[in-house]
């Protein structure tokens, strides 16, 4: 998906031209992969457009930044203020933003003292990252970063490089999307999004603790599953229960909720989107959209005085 510009970016609280938002090669992110980001959706709502979940991904990146002893000199409210003026300058929904966080240049060694901490917030249309009806995906060769390597709760540049790895592969071999598995062989995520089981009308997830990010979509599906009056069980699942489940589906920012159809070349259930997973699909979309009543306080207004659609 080609990155379309827009007319600003937002660096170190204020606002500069897109084209002058660079960073130096020799900035200690681009040699050591110090960074920490976000991935937030603005939605077009029937009169304007909202920011899905803010502050808790705000919160997120502070979190990610402060396991890294990142100290970002901006406040929550900062922050999202900030997100809002870039989206509002630019003139875009819906859109993608990305929030991240880096150390600069300054010294070079793995030590990172004497490096800027730098703070930008990007906005731009964005399509489908999961494209098609329901999606065919394997269990990835390569497995999720065991605890005590690199935190999996900081959303952190470096841990991606274990996803591209893991996207990769999948791609290779023909599939949309890969899931990995976590040190001791239990399912973790897929290369950027959280999985979610179905089993006899009851909705699983694995817990943090299999090396799965804390995913604000992941917790908007566990809140909207509860709200459904749906029993859910956040525990360790087998490899093996993918494969026998009625329903499996992918949550994230940009894969939203997007159901699978195989995994492996094994069918799931009828192979076609599950109606626990519609049912959740439905409500969570509905509320993004402002088609339901926000009564979980999830959306921030930003005001859009030129939408533009974001093709598939």
């Amino acid at each position: 998906m080609p990155i379309q510009p827009t007319a600003n970016i937002w660096y170190n609280g204020k606002l500069i031209p897109w084209e002058q938002a660079t960073i130096h090669v020799m900035s200690h992110v681009v040699h050591y992969g110090s960074s920490v980001f976000e991935g937030i959706v603005n939605h077009t709502q029937p009169h304007g457009a909202a920011v899905f979940r803010l502050p808790e991904h705000m919160q997120r990146l502070i979190d990610s930044a402060k396991i890294y002893r990142m100290q970002i000199p901006f406040s929550l409210d900062e922050l999202c203020a900030a997100v809002v003026d870039t989206i509002e300058s630019n003139g875009v929904a819906p859109c993608y933003i990305r929030p991240v966080v880096i150390r600069g240049y300054g010294e070079i060694g793995v030590n990172p003292k004497g490096c800027p901490i730098e703070t930008y917030i990007a906005n731009y249309p964005w399509g489908k990252y999961i494209v098609g009806e329901a999606a065919d995906v394997c269990v990835s060769s390569w497995n999720r970063l065991a605890p005590n390597t690199m935190p999996a709760l900081a959303k952190a540049g470096a841990n991606y490089m274990n996803s591209q790895l893991i996207r990769m592969e999948a791609e290779a071999n023909g599939y949309s999307e890969g899931i990995a598995l976590d040190v001791n062989g239990l399912v973790s995520e897929g290369s950027g999004e959280n999985v979610f089981i179905v089993r006899n009308g009851v909705l699983y997830t694995p817990p943090l603790a299999n090396s799965a990010l804390s995913g604000i979509t992941r917790d908007s599906v566990l809140t909207i599953a509860r709200h459904l009056g749906l029993t859910v069980l956040e525990q360790s699942l087998p490899r093996e229960l993918l494969y026998i489940a009625d329903e499996v589906f992918f949550s994230g920012t940009a894969a939203e909720v997007s159901p699978i159809r195989s995994i492996d070349r094994i069918v799931i259930g009828e192979g076609k989107t599950g109606e626990i997973t519609k049912k959740i699909s439905d409500e969570f979309f509905a509320i993004a959209n402002g088609l339901k009543p926000d009564r979980f306080g999830w959306l921030t207004p930003v005001k859009v005085v030129a939408p533009e659609t974001v093709s598939a």
